[in-house]
């Protein structure tokens, strides 16, 4: 019996279909080896998208607890470690209830929807030296086509559930979607112009110097964009509980409810996932080899850290704030550091097409003193054009100040 894989499969290329096809090949088929395998590589991300998913949700209430100066989960388990199984336990006991006059077929779909784009981008992000699930020559653009799953299964959410709070909330997040879109898109294309590749592996190997700093506007600009995306704070006006009771999801419970919250934060850590690959060199640092699935590890934790943060700390912007940031700001942003990476890798790249350290850091010197000053000009710009103006008392008119001096 052979147990040899043809090569320039994108499945067979990758380390960790080989180590679970060898395993099961030597007692197994051919034709059932590559079955087992592929279902065992599956089997294995999804359950690292539900797991991960349930010590974000605990890792981020205790820090919004340290945040707000409280405790946070205590209950459940030592530090609360077993309150999100607590929470899963709760909504899968919960009676799942469709609205008499909703789509039944669309509004089932949508939870499915939504958790698949966090699936299959995790299934091309390399956690380390050939560990990518799949290593796809056009990884960044997969990532784009897939990600745009969201804004269908949203809209699909609020139009099904034939409420129209829904519908409102689902109008928003497919506005904010599409709007932060655009300057996510321009920003990544900054990094594949210095990386001369699309793939996620080559990606990483390019980072000699560490993209963070080669591309910091475009780093600013993607972790802008993409909290707009997941609906975090302070771009969550999509589920304005104030204002929407709970937006497009909210005729949801249960299991369809618990799959929802599965999927928005899920994209968290894929997001998280995604920005060390493209900007902190993901499994790249001493003996790689080796340890790179703990320095890849380390990067995401940083990175959903930030994103804790900013939720602990900026309040939630208005829509005509949100809108405003993508379009007025985060957008001539991305252009202006676009124009600069074009204007440099023309300038610096060499005969072979090869950008050398030297050239990577002589970029990192120009785009950080652009980065800084286009921040600070857009920023003033778009704060004097939100800023509200004084209103004007018509002549004759008494302040309200002075009435409450004459009272």
């Amino acid at each position: 019996m052979s147990c040899h894989l043809a090569e320039g499969n994108i499945l067979h290329d990758t380390l960790m279909y080989r180590v679970v096809y060898d395993f099961v090949c030597p007692v197994l088929p051919a034709w059932l080896s590559y079955l087992v395998a592929g279902l065992a590589i599956m089997i294995i991300l999804v359950n690292m998208v539900l797991l991960g998913a349930a010590v974000f949700v605990w890792a981020e209430r205790r820090l919004l607890g340290r945040f707000h100066n409280r405790i946070g989960p205590n209950r459940w388990g030592p530090f609360g470690l077993l309150q999100p199984i607590a929470d899963l336990i709760k909504l899968l006991t919960k009676e799942d209830l469709t609205p008499a006059n909703a789509d039944r077929i669309t509004f089932f779909a949508v939870p499915i929807v939504m958790v698949m784009p966090v699936i299959l981008v995790l299934a091309v992000v390399p956690f380390a030296k050939d560990t990518a699930l799949a290593n796809l020559n056009v990884g960044v653009l997969y990532i784009l086509a897939v990600t745009s799953l969201t804004s269908v299964a949203i809209f699909m959410a609020g139009w099904s559930s034939n409420n129209r709070y829904a519908m409102f909330g689902a109008i928003r997040g497919v506005a904010v979607l599409i709007s932060y879109e655009v300057p996510v898109v321009l920003c990544l294309l900054g990094v594949v112009m210095v990386a001369g590749s699309m793939s996620l592996s080559g990606i990483v190997a390019a980072q000699t110097v560490p993209f963070l700093l080669v591309q910091p506007l475009a780093l600013f600009v993607f972790l802008a964009g993409t909290s707009a995306e997941l609906n975090r704070t302070p771009f969550d006006v999509a589920e304005a509980e104030s204002e929407l009771v709970a937006g497009f999801h909210i005729e949801y419970s249960g299991v369809k409810f618990a799959l929802i919250q599965t999927a928005e934060i899920g994209g968290v850590l894929t997001a998280c996932a995604v920005t060390a690959t493209l900007f902190l060199g993901g499994w790249s640092g001493p003996a790689a080899s080796y340890l790179g699935w703990l320095w890849f590890g380390i990067k995401v934790a940083i990175i959903a850290f930030i994103f804790v943060w900013v939720r602990a700390t900026f309040p939630r912007l208005r829509i005509d704030q949100l809108m405003a940031l993508a379009w007025k700001f985060l957008l001539p942003l991305s252009m202006i550091n676009l124009l600069a990476t074009t204007l440099e890798v023309y300038f610096l790249r060499s005969d072979q097409g090869v950008l050398s350290t030297n050239d990577l850091w002589i970029m990192s010197g120009i785009n950080l003193v652009v980065a800084v000053t286009s921040i600070a000009l857009f920023g003033i710009l778009i704060r004097d054009k939100v800023r509200p103006s004084k209103p004007t008392i018509p002549a004759g008119a008494v302040a309200p100040a002075a009435l409450g001096e004459v009272s």
